[in-house]
């Protein structure tokens, strides 16, 4: 017995000592692990990276920039059936446990038995605060002491921050799928909805993706993402959030996500956001602009847009349509499986209406094509007519097809597009190769309210509204009158319209032309000479004025950035960009005023703070609660005042002459008050209309990206006009037809439109006592180099203002 007793108590001591063995290594255990943990301390100040958005001026989504989507939102703004949901389906006890959950983790310690024993993955017993731990602060991996750390972290979270701020970080942090970070992304990426709008089985799906995204994702496992919704939905029922009614229909309720495409959430924006992504990145920098949380308000108008775009594309199509076909894409064995070899081919138009189809054959004149969903269709034959194909020996290519066969052949892939009677049939599409820009402003602010660089941003990235480098041609010649007007001239005063010859001092002789082949006019009003494009009565005007002149004026008016004091620079032969010829025109239309062209109006932080804005002035009374009937604040006008009032005034009014009576007549076609200028460069390589109405300005450019003549009889009127016509019929569609503001001090004296005889019935603008016969009235004409008679047609070069940049034997720019 007395052994037994003392077996018993040694038995019990060292029971004892192995059991404080135990204690004190897992003491040990423990402190070593956590001896070097990260500080919470890091979570009280969370910035997490955040999406940049860029909206239109409407609110429209234009673009997104970010490496996680994630759109932040502070815990009071997030609906409580949203933590009710994720609560119910992550951690039930959150609000009773102090960060680990131990009835969680001895059931999990049960299911795990199992799992080894079926070896299955084991299941973990995280609760939403061990999980904040594990993304915040330490990684992924799967192993014991990971979890211990784990468990102390969220011990230690729990104590220092309320339930709120841990559900907050959570809820913003939690990876969701399709690059979705945080509930608020996750919602507007799956149903395209702010999470108030989610009703409940769109928020316990949300709530079924932090276990495993992939493998409930709603389109690849559609069913176990129902299942696993409605598991969810039947926690929210069991915790009491939720009534069976409500239980039963959400249950029932189909899964429908629609998947947002990251970026524009608008047709046809890609090239304006792209400018504004680079001006981001250019002024704040890369991890800015991925993971600042920027709100950028843009200057877009989505409307204009649509009309900018539309009017280009389709006027590059008139164009390439009227030089003819130039092929199919490729061509497959139709005897085969076709329907999938089509599929394969990738519709590389950027048109999201076009479609890519293949020739099936032919019965008569209708051509039966295939679609890439393995339909079938027809192509009718007046929508072949035009493909008459390409001639090197002729500008306007060959004669016109007589039969489909002539055009393409079966198997042929081309592209095609669904015509608007709903009869099943179809277009044909070619991408055409020239290609050009088109810029819309605010010619009162510089504020760019359209803008497309091409005919699609699938076809080409280029931007040449932006980038592309290009001669003005006759679009230069308004800086050259106004120039005349701010030095004695008048819009009657009269300048030679004849031959014009002149050495350069290195013995070539330059004969700049009038595109026009026929004869002159003789002495002309400067108003006729700018209607009619008229480059010999430009270059004379241009050479008395002085080059050294002239060129001050795109330079100042932000059309050019540097321009040689060159003759032959008077008739455009300087290069620059469609967005700055068009920021140089805004001071005709304006009133003088020199703008500073911008795509964005305002740039807010992640805090809504303001940071930038275009309009820098300061407004003192803008900020008043309510209104009772004071008189409205008034802006200090900053613009830098570049050119007199009165003479920006005459060239408006001279370029009105240009739509009316002109190069610009297609315009007319819009019915409302209108100005502006054709343009067109040597060979017609490069060719222009910049126009405005009262407040719209906007200019065109075409060419091709390797300069090469346009081909026939190809100009500024004939290609570039229409584009500029077709968007302001659009643009102007529900405006009243305005006229141009005359500023004070201008008279209006009727004179005969040709001669500039007063005593006519045109309306002409003079400055004060300028109009014929009244004392500041200049006098004599223009003719070779002299300011007062006819004289010689020949110059000689006797410096470097009047040198002509282009070969002689080129003919000059036109």
């Amino acid at each position: 017995m007395r052994t037994l007793r003392r077996v018993l108590v040694y038995l019990g001591l060292g029971i004892a000592v192995i059991g404080a063995t135990g204690v004190l290594a897992v003491v040990i255990t423990v402190f070593w692990l956590t001896r070097d943990l990260p500080s919470i301390e890091t979570l009280r100040d969370y910035t997490p990276p955040v999406t940049t958005r860029v909206y239109a001026g409407d609110g429209t989504l234009l673009g997104e920039y970010a490496r996680e989507r994630r759109i932040f939102v502070p815990i009071g703004f997030v609906p409580k059936l949203i933590t009710e949901a994720f609560t119910s389906a992550e951690d039930k006890n959150f609000y009773n446990h102090p960060g680990i959950d131990p009835s969680g983790i001895m059931r999990a310690a049960v299911k795990d038995m199992f799992n080894v024993l079926q070896h299955k993955r084991l299941e973990g017993a995280s609760t939403i605060t061990q999980q904040v731990a594990k993304n915040f602060l330490l990684n992924s991996s799967q192993n014991f002491a990971r979890k211990i750390k784990e468990a102390v972290l969220a011990i230690r979270i729990d104590a220092t921050y309320s339930k709120q701020k841990i559900l907050e970080l959570y809820l913003n942090e939690i990876y969701l799928g399709e690059n979705s970070y945080g509930v608020a992304a996750a919602s507007l990426n799956y149903f395209g909805k702010s999470l108030d709008e989610l009703d409940v089985a769109e928020v316990a799906f949300l709530a079924a993706l932090p276990k495993a995204p992939s493998q409930f994702d709603p389109v690849r496992n559609h069913q176990a993402a129902v299942d696993r919704r409605n598991w969810v939905i039947g926690q929210m029922y069991e915790n009491g959030y939720i009534t069976k009614e409500q239980r039963d229909t959400a249950q029932a309720e189909p899964l429908i996500t629609q998947t947002r495409a990251f970026g524009s959430q608008t047709q046809d924006a890609d090239y304006f956001v792209e400018e504004v992504r680079r001006e981001l990145y250019a002024r704040y920098g890369e991890q800015a602009l991925y993971d600042g949380g920027l709100q950028v308000r843009s200057t877009l108008d989505t409307a204009l847009q649509n009309y900018a775009v539309n009017a280009l594309r389709a006027g590059l199509v008139r164009y390439d349509r009227r030089h003819g076909w130039r092929g199919a894409l490729s061509n497959i064995d139709i005897n085969g499986n076709w329907k999938d070899t089509l599929k394969a081919v990738q519709n590389q138009s950027g048109v999201e209406t076009w479609r890519v189809a293949v020739v099936l054959g032919f019965d008569g004149q209708t051509t039966r094509i295939g679609l890439n969903d393995g339909s079938e269709a027809t192509i009718p034959w007046s929508e072949i007519t035009w493909a008459h194909h390409q001639n090197k020996g002729s500008p306007w290519g060959g004669p016109p097809p007589q039969k489909p066969a002539d055009v393409y052949k079966p198997g042929d892939v081309i592209y095609v597009e669904a015509l608007p009677n709903g009869a099943n049939e179809y277009g044909l599409r070619q991408v055409p190769e020239i290609n050009g820009g088109i810029v819309a402003m605010d010619p009162h602010t510089g504020r760019v309210l359209a803008l497309s660089g091409g005919f699609s941003y699938a076809s080409s990235q280029f931007d040449r509204a932006f980038q592309a480098m290009r001669q003005t041609g006759s679009s230069f010649k308004p800086y050259v009158y106004a120039a005349a007007l701010d030095n004695g001239y008048t819009p009657v005063s009269k300048v030679l319209d004849g031959p014009f010859e002149m050495n350069d001092g290195s013995g070539h002789i330059w004969r700049p032309k009038n595109f026009e082949r026929g004869g002159y006019l003789g002495m002309a009003t400067l108003r006729r000479g700018l209607e009619l494009s008229r480059n010999l009565m430009t270059v004379r005007l241009a050479q008395a004025v002085g080059m050294d002149k002239v060129i001050e004026y795109p330079i100042k008016f932000g059309a050019y950035d540097h321009l040689q004091p060159l003759l032959a620079n008077s008739l455009g032969a300087g290069e620059t960009t469609l967005l700055k010829q068009v920021t140089g025109y805004a001071v005709f239309v304006n009133g003088g005023k020199r703008v500073i062209p911008s795509l964005i109006d305002r740039i807010q932080d992640r805090n809504g703070k303001t940071i930038w804005r275009h309009d820098g002035r300061n407004c003192d009374g803008c900020d008043q609660d309510d209104y009772h009937g004071q008189q409205e604040p008034l802006l200090e006008d900053v613009r830098e005042q570049v050119l007199d009032p009165l003479t920006a005034y005459q060239m408006v009014h001279m370029m009105e002459g240009v739509v009316q009576f002109g190069t610009g007549r297609s315009v007319l076609a819009v019915g409302k008050p209108l100005a502006g200028k054709t343009g067109t460069s040597n060979e017609a390589k490069d060719v222009w209309f910049v126009g405005f109405s009262p407040d719209l300005l906007c200019g065109v450019y075409a060419g091709f990206d390797n300069p090469r003549g346009l081909g026939g009889n190809e100009q500024g009127a004939s290609v570039s006009a229409p584009i500029f016509r077709d968007f302001m019929k659009g643009a102007l569609s529900n405006t009243p037809g305005i006229p141009f503001r005359q500023p004070p001090g201008i008279e209006i004296v009727k004179i005969d439109h040709k001669s500039g005889a007063v005593g006519g019935t045109f309306p002409e603008a003079f400055k004060p006592n300028t109009a014929p016969g009244e004392p500041d009235a200049p006098n004599g004409e223009l003719g070779g180099n002299s300011t007062t008679f006819g004289g010689s047609t020949t110059a000689t070069d006797d410096s470097a203002t009047a040198a002509p940049t282009v070969d002689p034997a080129n003919g000059g720019l036109y």
